[in-house]
């Protein structure tokens, strides 16, 4: 649902990779764009709001908040809502999210715009190793996971610990490493190529990768590109046509509140 032309343009882009999905458009938008069109978003979030596991609303916060507040009833019934800011720039998991669904949404609407994926669930935003990955192409699942295991255990750093996988939008549609991370339950969040050559942080580059796909590097910049305040905590490493590198979030209160507060 989009209440203005840019969220229109954002809408189409979402829509070519969410076949099925139904678009909603405020009808004072300019322009001819595939999509049912609506008056009032209070009424649209009405009639639709128990008819959707997903909903992704194109426009600000506050709106949402007001058009959902009067049919919210339960975590484990309601629709799975995310807020995408009209710039495509963020992607805020705002209702259900653990349980309905929307922190997977939310990556998954992130992945495609490229945008940063908000979400506040407690269990999810404390978990702070992110895993960067690059694979040869037809690299296999059992592969990728037996790879991911390994850099983990050299570090003895639990599964639990793992916020996302990461790697390049280029991995998109790379089967071995989307069953990988469907097999170990953890969220795969991928990184514009754009934004991997247009970093700053520091990161080992390969000529080699930049011949074989234009970037200069994958798991390094994807691990560190994945979070906030992030520092590289193990090298890339090669295992067997997969390679892994590991960054650790730093949360603001970790460096000045004692453990035993």
């Amino acid at each position: 649902m989009a209440l203005s032309r840019e969220g229109a343009l954002l809408i189409e882009h979402l829509a070519e990779k969410m076949p099925g999905a139904q678009v909603f458009l405020q009808d004072q938008i300019k322009g001819t764009y595939d999509g049912q069109r609506f008056k009032s978003i209070i009424k649209l979030t009405a009639s639709i709001f128990q008819l959707y596991q997903g909903l992704v609303y194109i426009m600000p916060t506050g709106v949402v908040v007001r058009a959902l507040a009067p049919h919210i009833q339960n975590k484990k019934t309601d629709p799975a809502v995310v807020v995408v800011d009209a710039g495509g720039r963020y992607v805020l998991s705002l209702l259900s999210g653990h349980e309905g669904g929307a922190n997977e949404l939310t990556l998954r609407v992130g992945n495609i715009l490229g945008a940063e994926p908000i979400i506040t669930t407690t269990t999810e935003a404390l978990k702070n190793i992110i895993v960067g990955i690059g694979c040869r192409r037809g690299i296999s699942a059992d592969q990728v996971v037996r790879a991911i295991e390994s850099a983990l255990k050299e570090k003895e750093i639990p599964l639990n610990q793992v916020r996302y996988l990461a790697s390049a939008d280029i991995k998109a549609d790379e089967h071995g490493l989307l069953e990988a991370a469907g097999h170990l339950g953890l969220p795969l969040r991928l990184i514009s190529s754009e934004e991997i050559r247009s970093t700053r942080k520091n990161f080992e580059a390969s000529s080699w990768v930049r011949k074989k796909v234009n970037l200069p590097a994958v798991a390094e910049p994807a691990a560190l590109l994945a979070g906030r305040r992030t520092q590289l905590i193990a090298k890339k490493k090669s295992y067997q046509g997969v390679t892994v590198a590991l960054a650790r979030e730093n949360f603001l209160w970790s460096a000045s509140v004692p453990e035993d507060r």
